[in-house]
């Protein structure tokens, strides 16, 4: 048994309303085709503030401070009223406000494109100087900032992106080039973003798994976003910008893109790459969508509901050679959808989830947890998109039905004992299977789950390039231990091959010596 395993996790979220109001796609569409909309003057109402971001019970699920089954206990609807105790830091990572994060984007910046106010920074010094993440050479790379005319000077000349905290612009992101569109000052204020919220997941993930960044031998980036200029739209390399500014040293890496499935594909390539013997440790890694801030905005403002696509997701995942402890990603468990398989919702789940099963001798009900679109469901149902995880549960139920596994009476059973509230923003990327890993690490490891099935879906088609579906599928198990000396390292196989040596020549010596 030589298949890689799951070595830690970390998740982070950013707090930015304000980034939503300005960046935010559905927001930005509607300035240019109507700059007088009702929904613009309404939507500073319906922002939240970070203790309400805090108090919301799925992101402290996403953090870790509370289990996916914990939260299906807590009544709904989450947004209304204080229902948990809010905790900025959890299990896996803590929530950013919103000023604080503007500083992480200055942080990992390498071009002078990010500019903070020095009356801004002053004030935000005695926190940051506190954050356990910060180290002095941070501070020091923080600067003292620019004057407030130099941003607004920037900002007016039409060249500069604001950031703004209310009312108050506190600094700006320049462009990077006057006509390259890839480099505006819009494009790099999505990257720098995308950016400062992965390297925030890859800092914790180091942090609380006690690796050392050094360690780490290949980084892949798995986010949505295109790194690019106008010669090579979508380029990269954000996987080794983010290892740069979290010591990864010792790392190369690449990016891989392939819409919301992009990390679940990505943890496949991980998974090879350590089995092959190429990398001992490698780390996917995804920062948040700025586009896809209030994606459904108009919905919720419309229904008197805060905005609560507010926030940016972030992961990282460390992918190893098998310690014999940690939990297996069973390379034999691929699950995968083929460009011939059809797009129907049924062909799908028959590719990712049953026929990967079915190979492997096993039942629907065999997998403790299915992982698969974890959208926050008061996030998608005002716009009309129902409860997503659900539905898809329901899904896989029915296959267990059509194959006799269960009754048609067991679906909401089954649907509750295999499944879980949707607890992810609506990131594209960020809900699709990848967010239960670290609760499954966890739960495997102390005995409370077998397996889960990681299922990742994505929608080719928004390229306009196809109208294939796509999705991949795996499962995570419980480490059977070492059965062989496959994936030893040289050091421990010397030993063992030397205290056989030790062994063999005790047997063979003369009786008395």
């Amino acid at each position: 048994m030589n298949d890689a395993v799951i070595k830690g996790a970390g998740y982070v979220l950013a707090h930015v309303p304000n980034l939503t109001y300005e960046l935010g796609s559905t927001q930005v569409m509607e300035r240019k085709k109507n700059p007088d909309s009702e929904y613009l003057k309404k939507l500073k109402r319906h922002l939240r503030n970070y203790e309400e971001a805090l108090a919301y019970a799925p992101f402290q699920a996403y953090i870790g401070n509370i289990t996916p089954d914990e939260l299906s206990e807590i009544p709904r609807p989450w947004y209304e009223g204080e229902k948990i105790q809010p905790v900025r830091e959890g299990r896996y990572g803590e929530i950013v406000p919103e000023d604080e994060f503007y500083a992480w984007m200055l942080l990992v910046d390498t071009f002078d494109l990010v500019w903070l106010e020095d009356a801004y920074l002053a004030e935000l010094r005695p926190r940051l100087e506190k954050h356990p993440l910060i180290a002095p050479p941070d501070l020091k790379k923080l600067g003292n900032g620019k004057s407030r005319a130099e941003i607004e000077e920037r900002v007016e000349a039409g060249g500069a992106q604001p950031l703004y905290l209310g009312d108050r612009l506190v600094g700006c992101v320049r462009r990077a080039h006057e006509l390259d569109e890839n480099l505006s000052a819009h494009v790099i204020a999505e990257n720098m973003a995308t950016k400062a919220s992965a390297v925030l997941a890859l800092r914790h993930l180091l942090a609380k798994s006690g690796t050392d960044p050094q360690t780490v031998d290949y980084i892949i980036e798995a986010s949505e976003e295109a790194a690019g200029d106008m010669n090579q739209r979508g380029g990269g390399n954000l996987a080794k910008a983010i290892g740069e500014w979290a010591g990864c040293l010792a790392a190369t890496g690449s990016d891989t893109r392939a819409f919301c499935a992009g990390p679940v594909h990505a943890l496949v390539h991980a998974a090879a790459l350590v089995k092959a013997g190429f990398y001992k440790n490698v780390v996917v890694v995804a920062g948040g969508a700025v586009a896809k801030l209030g994606m459904n905005g108009k919905d919720h403002v419309a229904k008197g509901m805060p905005l609560l696509e507010d926030v940016l997701g972030a992961f990282a995942i460390l992918v190893a050679e098998n310690d014999g402890q940690n939990p297996v990603l069973c390379s034999d468990s691929l699950g995968q959808h083929n460009i011939g398989s059809g797009s129907s919702p049924q062909a799908v789940m028959q590719a990712l989830v049953a026929h990967p099963l079915e190979r492997l001798g096993l039942k629907l009900s065999d997998v403790d947890k299915y992982s698969v679109e974890m959208q926050i469901p008061e996030m998608t149902e005002p716009a009309g998109a129902g409860d997503v995880p659900t539905a898809n549960y329901k899904m896989i139920a029915a296959l267990a039905v059509m194959r006799k596994e269960i009754e048609r009476s067991q679906i909401p059973e089954f649907v509750v004992k295999h499944g879980m509230p949707g607890f992810a923003p609506t990131q594209g990327h960020i809900p699709s299977g990848v967010p239960f890993i670290g609760h499954a690490r966890d739960l495997i490891l102390t005995g409370k789950l077998q397996r889960t099935m990681i299922i990742g879906k994505g929608s080719l088609f928004l390229a306009r390039m196809t109208n294939l579906f796509d999705g991949v599928s795996f499962l995570i198990e419980k480490n059977p231990g070492r059965s062989d000396v496959s994936g030893v390292g040289k050091d421990a196989l010397k030993k063992l091959v030397a205290d056989a040596l030790r062994q063999v020549a005790a047997n063979l010596a003369p009786a008395g010596e």
